[in-house]
C-alpha cells in the first residue's frame, strides 16, 4: 500500500509540475483552488475508504464472508447516493465555494472552469473509496495497488497530452482527472468480478432497506465524515489564507503541499497496514498481536518520517525547482521550507493513529481529537499568529499536526486495555 499511496502524491507533484511550467502562476494557482475545494467535496468522503477498511478486517478475521459482501454493498450504495446527489447539486455547491474562496479574478476564472469539469467524476471516485477500502480489508493489497496505479499513471498521461500537447490550462487537468478516475472504476469492477461475489443477485430494494436500518453504521459513518471534514477544512482555510496574501504566495504554499502530501501518503502506508492489523486483532480478541503490530509500524512509520526530513533539508530547493520555473514562487517556496521540513517528525504520529482508530472503528474518538486540534489548537493558533505573515500560517498547520498526535494518544491507553 505504500507503493500505491506513493503514486497519488507523485500525480499532484505532476499536475503542478505541468502547470508550473507554464508561462503564469495564474494556472498554478487555479490548481491549488480547484484541488483544495475538490480535497473538501471528495477527501471529504474518504471516509468510505476508512469505514469499509475498518469493518471488512473485523469480519474477515472471522471469515464472515456475508459480512464482508454486505460491506460492499452498502459502502457502495452510500457512495452512489452521495454521488448523485453532488452531480444534482453542483450548481449551488459550486456558487457557494467560490463566495467563500478567495484570489484574483483570473485565478478564480480558471478555477471555476476546472470545478465544473472535475466535478463530473464523482461517482467513480466515491465508488473507487468504495472498492478501495474493501479490498484492503480484504487484505488484498496487490489488487489495490493495481487499481490506484492505474488511476495515477492514466491521470499523469493525460495530464501532459492535454497540457503540453493539446495546448489545455487547468481545464487539462481537470478532464485528465475525470478520464482516469473513470478507467480505474472499470478495473475495479473488473477486479471484483473475478472474486465470485455474486453481485448480480443483490435484491437492491432489500439492500437500500439493510443499509437505512443499520443505525450504528450509519453513525459511524457520520463520525469519519465529520473528523474527515474537519481536517479538510483546516487544509483550505490554509489554501485560503494563502491566497489573501496574493498569487506569488498561494503558488508557492502549492509547491510546499506537495512535499506534505507526498510525506502524508507514504506514512498512510504504513497506517493502511496499522489497520488491517488493528481490526484483525480486534476480531480475534488478541491484544498482544494488536500492540505488537504498533510498535512494529510506529518504528519503521518514524524512520521514515526522519529520512523524509532529511532529504528536504538537503534536497528541497532542488525539489521545488523541478516543481516551477518561476522565480518569484521557487523564491518564496525556499522561504518557508523549514515547516515542511519539520512537518514529517511532528506528524507522523498522527497517521499512524489514524490507521489504529480507523481499524478499531473508534468513529467518536477520531471526531473528537480533530475537533479538539481543530478549533482549540489550529485556529486559536492561526489568530495569534497571523501577523507573522504565511510563516504564522504554516506554524499553525504544524500547530495542528502535534495537537492531533497528543490528543489521539490521551485515547491509547484506554483503547489498549479495552482490547482484552
Amino acid at each position: 500500500m505504500i507503493l500505491a499511496n506513493l503514486s497519488t502524491p507523485l500525480l499532484g507533484m505532476v499536475d503542478t509540475a505541468v502547470v508550473g511550467h507554464l508561462s503564469s502562476p495564474v494556472y498554478l494557482g487555479a490548481v491549488a483552488l480547484g484541488t483544495m475545494l475538490f480535497t473538501f467535496l471528495f477527501w471529504g468522503f474518504g471516509f468510505l475508504r476508512m469505514v469499509t477498511t475498518g469493518l471488512t478486517s473485523q469480519a474477515n478475521s472471522n471469515a464472515n464472508q456475508s459480512a464482508t459482501r454486505n460491506v460492499l454493498i452498502q459502502s457502495g450504495l452510500l457512495a452512489i447516493i452521495i454521488a448523485t446527489l453532488l452531480l444534482l447539486l453542483q450548481s449551488p455547491i459550486g456558487w457557494l465555494a467560490f463566495q467563500i474562496i478567495e484570489g484574483s479574478p483570473e485565478v478564480l476564472a480558471a478555477a471555476q472552469q476546472y470545478y465544473h469539469i472535475r466535478i463530473l467524476s464523482a461517482p467513480a471516485t466515491l465508488l473507487n473509496y468504495a472498492i478501495l477500502g474493501w479490498l484492503i480489508g480484504m487484505g488484498a493489497s496487490r489488487s489495490a495497488l493495481v487499481i490506484v496505479l492505474i488511476i495515477n499513471i492514466c491521470n499523469i498521461g493525460f495530464d501532459l497530452l492535454l497540457v503540453n500537447q493539446f495546448g489545455m490550462k487547468a481545464d487539462g487537468v481537470a478532464l485528465a482527472s475525470v478520464m482516469a478516475e473513470y478507467i480505474g472504476l472499470i478495473f475495479a469492477l473488473f477486479i471484483l468480478s473475478r472474486r465470485q461475489l455474486a453481485l448480480k443477485q443483490i435484491q437492491l430494494k432489500k439492500e437500500l432497506q439493510s443499509f437505512f436500518n443499520n443505525r450504528q453504521g450509519l453513525n459511524l459513518h457520520g463520525n469519519f465524515m465529520l473528523r474527515t471534514l474537519c481536517l479538510i477544512f483546516c487544509f483550505a482555510f490554509f489554501t485560503n489564507q494563502g491566497a489573501q496574501q496574493g498569487d506569488i504566495t498561494l503558488a508557492a504554499n502549492m509547491v510546499l503541499l506537495n512535499f506534505i502530501t507526498f510525506m502524508a501518503y507514504v506514512l498512510d502506508g504504513f497506517a493502511n497496514a496499522t489497520e488491517v492489523m488493528t481490526g484483525n486483532a480486534i476480531g480475534q480478541s488478541d491484544k498482544h498481536r494488536l500492540k505488537r503490530s504498533l510498535v512494529l509500524n510506529g518504528a519503521w512509520s518514524f524512520f521514515v518520517a526522519c529520512l523524509f526530513s532529511f532529504v528536504y533539508y538537503f534536497f528541497g530547493n532542488q525539489i521545488i525547482n523541478l516543481l516551477t520555473s518561476i522565480d518569484a514562487v521557487s523564491a518564496s517556496a525556499t522561504d518557508y521550507l523549514f515547516w515542511v521540513i519539520l512537518a514529517p517528525v511532528i506528524g507522523v504520529w498522527s497517521y499512524l493513529l489514524d490507521g489504529l482508530f480507523v481499524g478499531a472503528t473508534l468513529g467518536r474518538e477520531m471526531r473528537n481529537t480533530m475537533l479538539f486540534a481543530t478549533f482549540c489548537c489550529y485556529l486559536p493558533a492561526w489568530f495569534l499568529l497571523q501577523g507573522f505573515g504565511n510563516h504564522g500560517l504554516w506554524a499553525a498547520l504544524i500547530i495542528l499536526l502535534a495537537a492531533r498526535s497528543i490528543a489521539q494518544a490521551v485515547y491509547l491507553p484506554g483503547m489498549l486495555r479495552s482490547s482484552d
